[in-house]
C-alpha cells in the first residue's frame, strides 16, 4: 500500500512539504489551501491538500 499521511510534515513551511510529497509520488496533485477554506468532499488518491496558516501546515496531509 502506498503512502497516505505525512504527519511529520504539520509545523512545516507548505513549500518544503509540497516538495517532499512531489519528490515521493510525483504523480500526486499538492494543493496548498488556506486553513478553514471550503474545499470538494470527493475523494481523490491522486490529491494532496496541503491546509495551511501564516505559511505552515496545519493538519496532518492525507491523500484524498
Amino acid at each position: 500500500m502506498a503512502k497516505s499521511e505525512w504527519p511529520e510534515l504539520t509545523g512545516k513551511p507548505a513549500e518544503e512539504a509540497r516538495e517532499q510529497i512531489r519528490a515521493e509520488f510525483p504523480e500526486i496533485t499538492v494543493h496548498v489551501v488556506p486553513d478553514g477554506s471550503m474545499v470538494t468532499m470527493d475523494f481523490n488518491e491522486q490529491r494532496v491538500r496541503l491546509f495551511v496558516k501564516n505559511g505552515k501546515v496545519v493538519r496532518d496531509p492525507k491523500r484524498g
